[in-house]
């Protein structure tokens, strides 16, 4: 059976963005698979008690400053220089995240990633606006319509909903966690990384085979 990686992913988080392209190459690397798993931030802090770590570690003396220049290190080390934080952050992903499950339902879910993450993380792409958003899926060959229209049905509503509790029964407080295991293996058989710090460890774990 193949190596496989879930990625728990919500378009909000600076650090889904991070690591998205070292965990991309990594798998291409290995010959993994990679699956998207669509979920809401903010749902699954409620569900956790957790907070961003801005506010959560606020009175903590040094601990946000020396965040981000951890954070700093990883852009450098992964030549990841064109990242800027969003003009809008923190803003509400809940409609985007909608119809990133719509498009992996259809099987598109890393592919409408990848057409929105540089837009979105890059060049601020402004995220209340559907005609800029609809313009750049369009690019990507994806129908915006169909698929805002998909993201106001209950069945998806209820699907992310699902898919944010799902994670957080398996131990995901926070993005951007990482469940690797084998595909086809039963989920409870699949080991949890959180942080982009842990891509070494899945390396290495991949690297077994």
């Amino acid at each position: 059976m193949a190596n496989r990686v879930e990625l728990v992913f919500d378009f909000v988080s600076p650090n889904a963005y991070l690591v998205w392209w070292p965990l991309r190459e990594l798998i291409k690397r290995h010959e993994a698979e990679l699956d998207v798993v669509p979920v809401f931030l903010g749902g699954m802090h409620k569900l956790t008690g957790n907070a961003p770590p801005m506010i959560r570690d606020a009175e903590v003396k040094g601990k946000n400053e020396y965040a981000m220049l951890e954070m700093q290190r990883f852009i450098t080390r992964h030549n990841l220089d064109k990242y800027r934080l969003h003009p809008q952050f923190p803003f509400n992903s809940i409609t985007l995240q909608r119809m990133l499950l719509a498009a992996d339902q259809d099987g598109r879910g890393v592919q409408f990633v990848e057409a929105l993450l540089r837009p979105v993380w890059e060049d601020g792409l402004d995220i209340t606006s559907p005609e800029a958003i609809g313009a750049v899926l369009a690019k990507a060959g994806f129908d915006a319509t169909e698929l805002l229209a998909r993201a106001q049905s209950d069945p998806v509503k209820q699907a992310l909903v699902a898919n944010t509790d799902g994670a957080v029964a398996r131990g995901a407080f926070g993005i951007p966690t990482m469940f690797v295991g084998k595909s086809g293996a039963p989920t409870d058989s699949y080991e949890m990384f959180f942080g982009k710090e842990r891509l070494g460890q899945i390396d290495e774990l991949l690297a077994k085979g």
